[in-house]
């Protein structure tokens, strides 16, 4: 870990930042397909995509038909994706460059999906009031995942050592994180929505607003990006680009309508309706990262050696910006 410690400092002493990438006003629906084409599509069950709940309705006009496939993680939709099983899928920023390290190059990056705010969740009655009180803590972290980079990313910026508090891997999904912070077995968390706002709704967590960790300099506030396999780029593409187009149009929908985004939300998640409510406020949907973004991740990832290779350098070879541009007129 100090090698690692060590490694990260170096990625944020580099200036390593993300910017937002402004959303785009989505162009006029697309013609119908004259034959019908069907889309996989793979996503986890996480707030920032619920404009999937809306896509399959439009998609269906326009000739397209999507099936859904739920994934525990996204690292569960990239190993299917990289398989061929799937059209496309939501993965993690990093996991174009993880791939690529891997010797992978059957993924394309098309798009992002919206940023967050993120806290520390922190058991209630214990104080967490600066970065210096998780010292000596136990903070439950999803070893590896992308709100770990962003943890570990900040904590190293605020100058706290990382093996000052103890890191309590957790395998799984988040309701295991809410289950060791509401035993007790755990003073934090860093977890994903909806399984930060669960544990202060329910009364035994808080938001530990001090602890704000989405805007360190080596990742950003970024909560994912669709991907296509390039097989469904080269043989679906048209198919695709009305999935593109339905999907920016359904996140549009829901950022002009929060009552409706949180609905969404609960009908994706399967959480109750007060919890997606409050959570949903956090998301922005919209495009959070660039090829430049990733650029900048993919060499973090590597520094750290998360990553194998470094391959920064390969990112734009496999992003295809033109689906949202021909989505948006742009």
């Amino acid at each position: 870990m100090k090698i690692i410690k060590s490694l990260l400092g170096m990625a944020v002493a580099a200036g390593l930042s993300f910017t937002a990438t402004p959303g785009f006003a989505v162009g006029p629906a697309p013609a119908p397909l004259a034959t019908p084409v069907k889309l996989t599509i793979g996503y986890v069950k996480v707030g920032h995509l619920a404009p999937l709940s809306l896509v399959p309705e439009e998609t269906k006009k326009l000739g397209v038909e999507i099936e859904l496939v739920e994934f525990s993680r996204y690292a569960d939709a990239r190993t299917a994706l990289l398989a061929g099983s799937l059209d496309a899928a939501a993965v993690a920023p990093a996991d174009l460059a993880i791939s690529l390290a891997q010797g992978s190059t059957n993924m394309v990056g098309i798009m992002g999906v919206g940023g967050s705010k993120k806290y520390v969740i922190g058991r209630k009655g214990v104080k967490l009031d600066s970065w210096e009180d998780l010292k000596g803590k136990k903070v439950a972290i999803g070893p590896g995942s992308a709100v770990w980079f962003q943890f570990a990313a900040t904590v190293t910026e605020k100058g706290v050592p990382y093996n000052s508090f103890q890191a309590i891997n957790i395998q799984g999904g988040g309701a295991n994180f809410n289950q060791a912070l509401q035993r007790g077995e755990v003073d934090a968390i860093v977890c994903w929505e909806p399984f930060e706002s669960i544990p202060v709704l329910e009364g035994y967590g808080f938001f530990a607003k001090n602890l704000e960790y989405s805007e360190s300099k080596a990742v950003g506030a970024e909560l994912g990006m669709i991907a296509a396999s390039r097989k469904a780029v080269e043989t679906k593409r048209d198919a695709v680009e009305r999935f593109v187009w339905a999907y920016i149009k359904a996140q549009e929908t829901l950022s002009a309508d929060p009552a409706r985004f949180a609905d969404s939300y609960a009908r994706l998640t399967g959480v109750d309706p007060r919890i997606a409510t409050e959570a949903s406020k956090l998301i922005t949907l919209g495009a959070v990262i660039s090829p430049e973004q990733l650029e900048r991740q993919a060499k973090a990832f590597a520094d750290l050696g998360v990553i194998q290779k470094d391959m920064s350098g390969e990112i734009r070879k496999y992003w295809d910006a033109s689906f949202v541009a021909k989505a948006t007129g742009r």
